[in-house]
C-alpha cells in the first residue's frame, strides 16, 4: 500500500514545487522590470504617477476583467473553451454610442443604458453563437469584432466624436491621494467582481464550468446558462470599458481594437497569480496593472510605446508555453500514478 501512496505524495508536492518555481519566475520578472524604470526615471514610483497609471488601467483592466470570466468558464482552451475577441471592438462601438448620444444633448441615463445595452447585446450574439449554434469562439468572436467594426464605423463616419458631461468630468477628477475617482471607481468594480466570483454561488459554479464541465453538468449546473451568461457580462464589462474611455478622451475615437492584444496579456498572465495555474479575477487586475505600468515605463524613459506590443507578445508566449509545460508534465504525473 506504502508503494501506491508514495509515488502520489511526491508527485503532489512535485506539482506544487514547479507552480511555485513559475510564480518565483514571474515575480523576479516583475520586481526587475518595476527597478528598471525606477532607476531610469525618479518620478515612476511616486504616488501621483501611480495614480495616473491606475487610471489608465481602467479600461484595459475592466476589459480584462469580462475576458477572464470568458476564459474561466469556457476553460483555459482558446479554441474548444472560451475567448473573446471582440472585446475591444465591443469598447468602440459603446464608446461610439455613449458618445454620440452625449454630443446630441441625450440625458446621462439614457446614454448609459443604452451603452450597457450594447455592450450587452454583442456578448449575447457571442453567447448565442458559440454556446448554442456552436461555433467555434475564435470564429464567432472574430465575426462580431467585424460587425462592431463596422457600426462604429457607421455611427461615427470612422471619425472622433466629442462629448462632455457631468458624469465624465466627475470621473477624471482627483480623489483621495490625488488618484482620479475614475480609478478608485475601477478598483472598487474590481474588488466586487472578485468577491462575486470567489464567494458567491455564481462565481463558484462557473469555475467549476470551465474547469469540469461534465461533472457540472451531471451535478445539475446549467452549463450553457453560465458560459452565455460569461459573454453577456464580458460584453458589459466592454460597455463599463467604453463609459471610462470617453472620460479619458472627452469623447470617442477609432482605433480601440488596438487594445485586444493588451487585454489578452493582461488575462493570460493572470495564470502565474494562480494556486491552479488558471485565469483569475486577481490575477487579471494586477497583470494590468503591471503592463500599464511598463507602458509608462516607456513613456518616462523616451521608448516608443510601439515596443509594448512586442512585449506583450513575448509575455503572452512566455505565460502560455509555461503553463502548458507544466500542466502536460501534471497530466502525465497523474497518469502515471
Amino acid at each position: 500500500m506504502s508503494d501506491v501512496i508514495q509515488p502520489a505524495h511526491v508527485d503532489a508536492r512535485e506539482r506544487v514545487r514547479r507552480r511555485q518555481w513559475l510564480q518565483h519566475v514571474s515575480l523576479i520578472i516583475i520586481i526587475g522590470v518595476l527597478a528598471v524604470f525606477a532607476w531610469l526615471s525618479p518620478i515612476f514610483l511616486t504616488l501621483t504617477n501611480l495614480g495616473n497609471v491606475l487610471q489608465q488601467t481602467a479600461v484595459v483592466g475592466t476589459l480584462a476583467l469580462g475576458l477572464t470570466l470568458v476564459l474561466s468558464g469556457g476553460g483555459v482552451q482558446g479554441i474548444s473553451g472560451g475567448i473573446d475577441l471582440s472585446v475591444a471592438a465591443n469598447l468602440g462601438l459603446s464608446a461610439a454610442v455613449f458618445a454620440t448620444l452625449i454630443a446630441a444633448g441625450q440625458p446621462i441615463s439614457v446614454a448609459l443604458l443604452l451603452t450597457l445595452a450594447t455592450g450587452a447585446a454583442v456578448g449575447l450574439f457571442n453567447a448565442f453563437a458559440i454556446v448554442w449554434l456552436g461555433i467555434l469562439p475564435l470564429l464567432a468572436t472574430l465575426t462580431s469584432m467585424n460587425i462592431a467594426l463596422g457600426l462604429e464605423m457607421v455611427l461615427t463616419g470612422n471619425a472622433s466624436v466629442s462629448a462632455s458631461s457631468d458624469l465624465q468630468n466627475s470621473l477624471i477628477a482627483n480623489g483621495p491621494f490625488n488618484v482620479s475617482w475614475l480609478g478608485w471607481a475601477f478598483l472598487l468594480l474590481a474588488f466586487i467582481a472578485i468577491a462575486l466570483s470567489r464567494f458567491t454561488a455564481f462565481g463558484i459554479r462557473l469555475q467549476a464550468v470551465g474547469s469540469h464541465p461534465h461533472a457540472a453538468n451531471a451535478a445539475g449546473i446549467g452549463v450553457k446558462r453560465y458560459r452565455s451568461l460569461s459573454y453577456v457580462f464580458c460584453g458589459i464589462s466592454a460597455a463599463l470599458a467604453a463609459v471610462a474611455s470617453v472620460s479619458l478622451l472627452s469623447g470617442s475615437s477609432p482605433g480601440a481594437n488596438d487594445n485586444l492584444l493588451m487585454v489578452i496579456a493582461a488575462a493570460l498572465l493572470g495564470v502565474v497569480f494562480s494556486r491552479r495555474l488558471v485565469p483569475t479575477l486577481g490575477g487579471a487586475l494586477i497583470s494590468a496593472f503591471f503592463l500599464s505600468l511598463i507602458a509608462n515605463g516607456f513613456q518616462l524613459v523616451n521608448i516608443s510605446s510601439y515596443w509594448i506590443n512586442g512585449v506583450e507578445g513575448v509575455l503572452i508566449i512566455f505565460v502560455v508555453a509555461l503553463t502548458a509545460l507544466l500542466r502536460r508534465r501534471q497530466q502525465r504525473g497523474t497518469q502515471g500514478v
